[in-house]
This record gives C-alpha cells, sequence and structure tokens, in this order.
C-alpha cells in the first residue's frame, strides 16, 4: 500500500512546541479539559511509542501505556529531550509502506493500519495545537495535513441529523462557521473552542 502522507511535519511541529514548553507551565490547563500540560505532555510521550509501534506491528515496548495515558507524575526529568526522538522515530516508521498495510493495534484496540496512521495524524495535529494554546506559541499547520485529519475527524462528527458521533471518540463538537480556517474546522470537530486561550 502506498504512504498517504508523511507525518514528519506533525511530528517535527510537535517536538519544536515540547522544546519551548517553559519549565513553569506543566501544571496549566489545555484546551484537552481532562489534561494540565504535563499530563498532555505525558499523553504525547505515550503515543510516540505506541502508534511507532503500531506502524511496524511489534509488540510496543515495555512500559507502553495499552490504553489512555495523561499523568505528568510519570514523564520522567528528561522529557524534553527524549519524547522529540521517539516522535522523529515515529515519522520514519511511518515512512514504510508496509506499515500502512494490513491490521495493526495502538492502544489495546485492532483496526485497520492506514487508520491507525490517520489516527496518529490526528493526535499530534490536535495536541500539539493544544500545546501551543496552553503555551502561547504559534501553530501553523500545512494545508494537506489539515485536510486529511479534516477527513478523519469529519467521521466522528455528530450526524447532520443530530445523530450521536461514532464511537463517540471527541467531546461534542463545537460549532464552527463553515467558511472557517480549515484547523479551526479540524479543532471544532474534536469539540474544542477554536478560540481557547490561556488564562
Amino acid at each position: 500500500m502506498a504512504v498517504d502522507f508523511d507525518l514528519g511535519p506533525a511530528a517535527d511541529r510537535m517536538a519544536g512546541l515540547l522544546e519551548a514548553v517553559p519549565r513553569d507551565r506543566l501544571t496549566a490547563p489545555t484546551p484537552c479539559a481532562h489534561y494540565a500540560l504535563g499530563d498532555l505532555i505525558q499523553h504525547v510521550d505515550g503515543l510516540s511509542l505506541a502508534f511507532t509501534a503500531a506502524a511496524t506491528k511489534a509488540a510496543p515496548a515495555p512500559g507502553t501505556p495499552q490504553g489512555p495515558s495523561g499523568n505528568a507524575a510519570a514523564l520522567g526529568d528528561d522529557w524534553r529531550t527524549r519524547i522529540p526522538v521517539q516522535l522523529a522515530a515515529l515519522a520514519d516508521a511511518w515512512r514504510d509502506p508496509a506499515a500502512w498495510e494490513g491490521t495493526t493495534r495502538a492502544g489495546g484496540v485492532e483496526l485497520p493500519a492506514a487508520v491507525a496512521a490517520r489516527v496518529t495524524l490526528d493526535e499530534l495535529i490536535v495536541h500539539g495545537w493544544d500545546i501551543a494554546r496552553a503555551t502561547g506559541q504559534p501553530f501553523d499547520c500545512g494545508e494537506p495535513e489539515l485536510r486529511a485529519c479534516l477527513e478523519f475527524v469529519s467521521r466522528f462528527a455528530p450526524g447532520p441529523d443530530g445523530s450521536p458521533a461514532p464511537e463517540g471518540l471527541f467531546a461534542p463538537a463545537v460549532d464552527v462557521p463553515a467558511d472557517a480556517p480549515l484547523l479551526d474546522r479540524v479543532i471544532g470537530l474534536t469539540g474544542r473552542d477554536p478560540a481557547w486561550t490561556a488564562a
């Protein structure tokens, strides 16, 4: 199967955001309502390992979360240098066409590998935006990435007749104008307010 998109730009962007996180901000709120900033960074730590294993079809490394992660106490002191290395390995793993073939596992769930790649892109873009907003950093994302992410998250938005979102991966969508920028539309569909700012 062909590689539909390169995760490198999203992984590099996330690494840059993490490297610039102020040391005194780990308890700050984020647009992801259940996570303080340190919790969210630990979630990124876990997903970088889990989705690398998903790409290689390998058993997750010992200690890799098998379900939702998000506990700043488990982050470790070397996160600022360690997670960017993991993100680079993640992007590299998904550059192999074999990563996109067949099925794989992530977070204890079996799913088509191509879907796992889209989940990975969504996680990197949406949580990258979360971290940028929580720390007052700019966030700029390319249109091809955003279109792939919008196509994915649109599957989980409530139906036009008001029917609930399938499998409820996200909080209820926030209404965003139809002509809003692509990033705002993605963010709104994941249950976040595109106008959210840190207090």
